[in-house]
Formats: C-alpha cells, sequence, structure tokens
C-alpha cells in the first residue's frame, strides 16, 4: 500500500513537513509496512518556500535586501532541489509584517527589495522563478522591483522617479534597454491566487490599499497613479495590463510582472504541484491524505487540499482532509475530491493549548483514522 502525504502548513504551530511527518506516524503505528511518500504543500502564500525547499530536497538561501521603507531587511528565497528553480516569496522583502503599523504608508513603501531577491536568484543561474505575491506592503505596480533589475523609470526630464506608490504620478517614460539580459532566459511564474484587476472599485488600491495604512484620500491618489501607471506601460511597451484578472495582486506587483517580465499568472496551488512533481508521484498511490490549519467553504477557491484533491482524483486515488478546524460548511469540499474530512481537535479546549499541542494531536488523529480503515478492510474482506 503506497500512502501520499501531502498537506499545507497548519498555520501557527506546524510547517507541511512536519504535519506530514505527523500524519505518517500516525499511520505507521498502524501499517508500518506501508509506503509512505511525503509531499509538504502550499498555495503560494506564507510557506510556499519553505514547503517546496523541503519537498524537492533544496536549500533556503538568506539575503539581506532593501526593505518596504528603504531600509535594510534579512529575507530569504528558495533553491529547489534541481538546482534550476527559486521560489520567492515577495512578502519575505517587501511585506505588510516588516513594517510597523504606524510607518504604513503605500504611498512610500516599495518592491525593490524583491526585485533584489529576483537578482540574487539569477546569480544563482536559475532557469525558472516562482514568485508568490500575498503579504505585500506595497502599492507601486511593481516600480521598485524592476528598478532593481535595471530598468529606469523617468519623468517629463527623463529623471528617475522616487519609490513608493505616490510618485508614479510622475511617470513618463519607462526604459528597459539596461534591463538583466539573465531575464529573458527564465521562464517566470506567479503564484496569484487574487482576481482583482489593476485599478477601479475592485483594484490595488480600493481593496487592498486600507489594510497598508491608505486613507480614502491615499485611496484616489493610489488608483489614479497606477492608471497613469498603466497608461505608460500600454503607450510604451504596447501590454495593456489594467483589466487583467489578477494585475492587482501585491499593489500592482502582478501588473508589473506581467508588464516587464512577461510573467505568467497561476493558480499557486498548480504552480507547486508542477514543481514537485506531484502527478508522477501520486498516479499507483493507494490513498492521499491532504490538509491544512482550516478547512472552509473558501478551501474550494484554490487552496491546497483542493489542489491536491483534484490531482489525485484524476487517478481515481481516495483523499482525506485533516484540519485543525472544520467550519459548518466544510462539507463542501467533499463534492471537490475530497472522500473525508476529520478535525484533530479533541474538544472545546483554548487556542494556545491546540497551537502546542497540534503535533500530537495530528498524529493521534491519523492514527484513530488508520484504526478504522484497517477495521473496514478487515470487514470487507
Amino acid at each position: 500500500m503506497k500512502i501520499v502525504i501531502a498537506p499545507d502548513s497548519f498555520k501557527e504551530s506546524l510547517s507541511a513537513l512536519q504535519a506530514a511527518r505527523a500524519i505518517e506516524k500516525g499511520f505507521r503505528d498502524v501499517f508500518p509496512e506501508a509506503e509512505y511518500v511525503l509531499i509538504p504543500m502550499a498555495d503560494g502564500g506564507e510557506g510556499t518556500v519553505q514547503s517546496l525547499v523541503d519537498a524537492t530536497g533544496g536549500t533556503v538561501i538568506e539575503k539581506r535586501v532593501t526593505g518596504p521603507l528603504g531600509e535594510p531587511v534579512d529575507a530569504f528565497f528558495g533553491l529547489l532541489g534541481d538546482g534550476k528553480t527559486a521560489v520567492i516569496e515577495m512578502a519575505a522583502a517587501s511585506g505588510l509584517h516588516l513594517v510597523p503599523n504606524e510607518k504604513r504608508n503605500p504611498l512610500l513603501t516599495t518592491t525593490r527589495g524583491t526585485g533584489e531577491l529576483i537578482r540574487a536568484a539569477l546569480d544563482k543561474g536559475v532557469e525558472h522563478l516562482i514568485i508568490g505575491v500575498g503579504g505585500s506592503a506595497t502599492n507601486d505596480g511593481g516600480a521598485g522591483m524592476i528598478q532593481a533589475l535595471g530598468g529606469r523609470l523617468l519623468d517629463q526630464k527623463r529623471q528617475e522617479i522616487a519609490p513608493g506608490g505616490g510618485h508614479l504620478s510622475e511617470l513618463a517614460e519607462i526604459d528597459l534597454s539596461s534591463l538583466d539580459s539573465r531575464l529573458k532566459k527564465v521562464k517566470i511564474d506567479v503564484a496569484c491566487d487574487v482576481d482583482n484587476p489593476l485599478t477601479g472599485p475592485n483594484g490595488a488600491s480600493a481593496v487592498f490599499g486600507p489594510q497598508k495604512g491608505a486613507t480614502p484620500e491615499m485611496v484616489r491618489q493610489l488608483d489614479e497613479n497606477l492608471s497613469r501607471f498603466a497608461d505608460v506601460v500600454e503607450q510604451t511597451l504596447e501590454k495593456p495590463i489594467r483589466h487583467v484578472p489578477g494585475a492587482g495582486a501585491a499593489g500592482g506587483l502582478g501588473a508589473g510582472l506581467l508588464a516587464f517580465l512577461d510573467a505568467e499568472l497561476k493558480r499557486g496551488v498548480e504552480i507547486v504541484l508542477e514543481a514537485v512533481q506531484f502527478q508522477e508521484r501520486v498516479k499507483d498511490a493507494s490513498l492521499v491524505i491532504t490538509g491544512e490549519g482550516r478547512i472552509d467553504g473558501q478551501t474550494v477557491s484554490g487552496k491546497t487540499p483542493i489542489g491536491v484533491a483534484k490531482a489525485a482524483k484524476q487517478y481515481g486515488i481516495p483523499v482525506i482532509g485533516i484540519a485543525g478546524l472544520l467550519s459548518e460548511d466544510s462539507d463542501i469540499v467533499l463534492k471537490h475530491g475530497i472522500d473525508a474530512l476529520y478535525s484533530i481537535v479533541p474538544g472545546i479546549i483554548p487556542w494556545e493549548k491546540a497551537v502546542q499541542n497540534a503535533e500530537f494531536y495530528l498524529q493521534q488523529t491519523s492514527r484513530h483514522i488508520a484504526r478504522t480503515i484497517k477495521m473496514a478492510k478487515h470487514i470487507i474482506d
């Protein structure tokens, strides 16, 4: 019996690899002779670098870069086991968590550090870049990123515009003639799980600006500036980006990656499934086990458990979902490839205790599930 274990992280308690190992321990107590294949998963958000590094035997590389406010921060990216693929979480360099509440101002914050991480990955000779674009502190359309890679964003006097979304109103010309030439040889996939356009009432500024510190007046200014940015991109590069689904991700970084680097926006879990060669590793499995900290109605919108389940169902393999918490509407996932659901929490307990003991509870629940499967096999046989 081959069992593929492919969970996402259990937020605030277990990494995807730790969760996979806990599930394996529980099952191995009951089925010691089974073959276990552990594939730590993610959907492009926080933890994607670690999950892919763990799944492929890669390495996390630390790098000091320019933070959202222009000050140095310690960031990181992942070099996967193939040595040719790098994974970047833009939040590691340009994330909201790097900016204290009282200093949050998307008129000023920059994605320059994200560009510096890309350049550091190019120094490793990679041929494929995977970029997760969640959790940003920025609203600059990727301006800082492209400046770090050699692009020039110029005002009417042909001077470089200053960092931050507040200065995009000055943009008059884009010059990519000095862009890092290595980018032409690299495939870039963007893990993007939002469909927001660049501008308008559902755009980057209106939807995500307030959580980054933008006042209503700042939201209006930022939206106008991104509109200006879109106009110049279309005039200079002949690339319409304003209404592309996902262009508004990470304060317009999605649009910048499309416009400047010819990137492709994809669902994060699809990128991860491809990177870990999930199809090849699952096709002869007897059972697939997936999960994450919470499974609810939103899980069907591109989250890890559903991505894993759909891939397994191509081969008719049964799928079990395990979560720290199951919401009242979690049963909807049973219509999308998951065959059975389990919560690991043993009754009503304090949140802190649940987090502290997550590994034990996950192992215990997995053991119970395995015993149930063994009993069912005995009854059927």
